[in-house]
Parts: structure tokens; sequence; C-alpha cells
């Protein structure tokens, strides 16, 4: 609240100056916000953040057979887990005859690590 003393402000509601009143903004524009909270929200999950721990910490790429096991969760759980990071850029997967291998993409590599920064 700039133009405001602290004497002002305490019993004045109303602001003083124009630079008060005008709007907050940002220069993201609404496609990277898009991205932004698809990614937020794919993390969310407890499933998805996890294998997507085990995958970024694999040198080679994990296959789905280990990663059911690893998170104790059903198939099917898995494999809407990896399909969600697949869809928000965070995983990478191949196939290697019947089965589909998974590595984390740099992006995610950089969000882990930020977090990792940010418990520190």
């Amino acid at each position: 609240m700039s133009g405001q003393t602290p004497e002002s402000r305490a019993g004045d509601t109303q602001p003083q100056g124009a630079d008060c009143c005008r709007p907050a903004s940002h220069s993201l524009p609404e496609d990277d916000i898009a991205t932004d909270v698809q990614t937020l929200s794919t993390l969310g999950n407890d499933t998805r953040y996890e294998a997507l721990r085990l995958i970024a910490e694999s040198d080679d790429g994990v296959c789905v057979c280990e990663i059911e096991p690893a998170l104790g969760v059903s198939q099917s759980a898995v494999s809407q887990a990896l399909s969600k990071l697949f869809s928000a850029g965070l995983v990478e997967r191949r196939k290697e005859g019947r089965w589909r291998y998974y590595t984390a993409t740099s992006r995610a590599e950089r969000l882990l690590d930020v977090l990792d920064e940010t418990r520190a």
C-alpha cells in the first residue's frame, strides 16, 4: 500500500493515492499458465509424484513392470499415473518388445531438483 503512512493505515480503510488501486498483473501468457497448472496438478497426486521420483532416479528408464510393485498400487493406477505424467511432458516412453520403459524429461528433473532445494 504505497502512499500510506502507518498511522493512516491503522484507522483508514480507504486507499490513499492512485497507486494503490491499479490492478495487479503478470507477464505470463495464458498458455504458460495452463501448462504450469497442468504440471502442478499432475505432481499433486502421491502415485504420480512417487512414480516420477522412481523414474527420475533410474539411469536407463523404468519398465512398467518395475513400477507397480514399487508403488504398491494396481496396474490400472500405474497406467493412469504414467499417462498423466506423459501428457504433462514429465516423462518420455519407449517400447522394447512388449514392454514400455519410461524416462524423466529434463523439465521433470529440473522441477524435482527445485523441490529438493526448497526442502533443504
